[in-house]
């Protein structure tokens, strides 16, 4: 048994090739960033890229979560072809713009469009983080305020998914013209009275929360979702305090008063029906 024992072949662990590793497709498999769960990305896009495990919101492109929302076939894009110029000259910036029109297949941080939930007709907009961290340009103001427009005249609801860095800083002044142009719009709908539903997503932040992301009849965000606007250790030392670990969560807002609501991803459209239902 001794010289069986000896005779045995050790096994050791191998480590794949880079041949073993290039046949695995690119993108089958995601980690979960808070959790480590690794799962195939089919099954995660079929849970609205919830993790399984631990309940992580992945983040959604505008399209991915047009697609959870509307009917099918009844969604109908308003100013796909509207892009950013350079009105400062900012060095770079049209270089950028370029590359994340190549990486997102976007042209701007914004699709707005009007579609059908369950029969009931909206006008909705979805920001993309993808593109320019969803800053808030001069064209994302203009789509937004164009889609309040249309749902002015279309009398019917406007539905906005809001996920943004803040103003985009390669337009200076320009970018910050969007807060008043886009509340302004929000102002009038609301004295024809018509509903708006803000939607705040991971992260929502700067110029964007602080305008059109928290003037809705009805405030919701996803759970976890970074809203705020200044970050944690600006505030933290500007004030010398040390916040909460929770603070700036939509958990954490919601507790003190400033959203009416946080939705899991799987609920909103359930959600949104009922809530636009009412409005009838």
């Amino acid at each position: 048994m001794l010289r069986d024992f000896f005779s045995k072949k050790k096994k050791y662990a191998t480590i794949p090739s880079e041949r073993a590793k290039q046949e695995v497709p690119e993108g089958l498999m995601t980690k979960c960033p808070v959790c480590r769960t690794i799962m195939y990305t089919k099954e995660l896009k079929k849970n609205l890229f919830v993790c399984s495990s631990c309940g992580h919101h992945h983040r959604m492109t505008s399209y991915e979560r047009i697609d959870s929302l509307v009917d099918a076939g009844t969604f109908e894009e308003f100013d796909k072809d509207m892009i950013a110029k350079d009105p400062l000259n900012f060095p770079t910036y049209e270089e950028k713009l370029e590359q994340d029109r190549k990486k997102t297949e976007l042209n701007e941080a914004v699709v707005t469009g009007r579609g059908e939930m369950d029969g009931y007709p909206a006008v909705i907009g979805v920001m993309d983080a993808r593109f320019r961290m969803g800053s808030m340009g001069s064209v994302v103001g203009e789509k937004i305020t164009r889609a309040i427009e249309q749902a002015i005249d279309r009398k019917e609801p406007f539905i906005l998914f809001s996920a943004s860095g803040g103003a985009r800083m390669q337009e200076g002044v320009l970018s910050l013209m969007q807060m008043a142009k886009t509340s302004s719009a929000l102002q009038k709908l609301d004295k024809q009275g018509g509903l708006f539903i803000s939607i705040m997503t991971h992260p929502t932040t700067g110029g964007v929360s602080a305008s059109f992301a928290s003037l809705g009849d009805y405030n919701f965000a996803e759970p976890k979702a970074l809203i705020g606007f200044a970050g944690r250790r600006i505030i933290e030392q500007t004030i010398r305090q040390e916040l909460p670990e929770d603070f700036q969560t939509a958990e954490f807002l919601l507790k003190h008063g400033q959203l009416d609501r946080v939705v899991h991803r799987q609920d909103m459209k359930d959600t949104l029906v009922k809530v636009i239902s009412m409005h009838q």
